[in-house]
């Protein structure tokens, strides 16, 4: 990304309030990024994140709320966005909404809401920041999952949708060459999900990950630095950050 010496490159995180967005937001400010901290219900948490980074270095954190799933709520997303410093020099889509829904048990609602913040969303907030992306040479990152490929039973919207967002990398990649470069990171077992709420569950993750362990949101925003700010050849990939949970491609 070129960018004056004298300017602060600028981050947007959706879903940056807690987690691994907060943990990517971190790490990016503490490389001299101004950040943008986008949450959907997280208000109090974005707000206690900004305030500690604006302390840290003055006015270099802001909070914006939206829901991704409403079309108009990310068109002003977007413009506040880009009317807090001009630019946007990196886009990076994390929000997601994650919960079972069985079939025969789905609703039209479910799928709104899990295609709507999974996908939609984050589709049609890349293509809003487009045009400042493109005159920065900037970067999209997007969140997949390792259900990606494979499904979770019991979660096929969700599965459905973030297949949709890989599929969404490499797309964009395509459309947005040569100026903006899109890519992707497919989490393994980050933190503990709130279906893995049992010892044995925990035990039976952990036994199908080659590294034997839970891996941190440091990881993820270790990888999300990387494809900001030295892959510059690269586009269009999907990296797992998974434990070598996938090395055999079964789940």
């Amino acid at each position: 990304m070129s960018n004056a010496a004298n300017i602060r490159p600028v981050l947007l995180v959706t879903g940056a309030a807690r987690r691994i967005g907060a943990a990517i937001v971190e790490l990016f400010h503490a490389r001299g990024y101004d950040v943008l901290i986008h949450c959907r219900h997280s208000i109090a948490d974005a707000t206690t994140l900004r305030d500690a980074l604006n302390d840290r270095c003055a006015d270099s954190a802001l909070c914006l709320q939206a829901d991704l799933c409403n079309l108009q709520a990310v068109e002003k997303l977007a413009a506040a966005a880009l009317a807090w410093r001009g630019r946007i020099d990196v886009l990076i889509n994390n929000a997601s909404s994650f919960y079972p829904t069985a079939m025969g048990q789905t609703s039209a609602a479910h799928w709104d809401d899990l295609l709507g913040s999974n996908l939609k969303g984050p589709f049609f907030l890349s293509q809003a920041l487009s045009p400042t992306l493109r005159a920065n040479h900037g970067c999209i990152i997007n969140m997949t999952d390792m259900h990606a490929d494979a499904g979770l039973q019991g979660y096929a919207a969700y599965s459905i949708a973030k297949a949709g967002v890989k599929m969404m990398t490499k797309s964009l990649a395509r459309e947005l060459a040569p100026d903006v470069r899109v890519n992707g990171i497919s989490p393994g077992a980050i933190l503990w999900p709130e279906h893995a709420d049992n010892e044995d569950t925990q035990q039976r993750i952990l036994r199908s990950i080659a590294l034997g362990q839970l891996g941190t949101p440091a990881n993820i925003a270790d990888t999300a630095w990387f494809l900001a700010a030295t892959a510059h050849y690269m586009t269009g990939q999907t990296i797992r950050v998974d434990g070598g949970r996938t090395v055999d491609n079964s789940l």
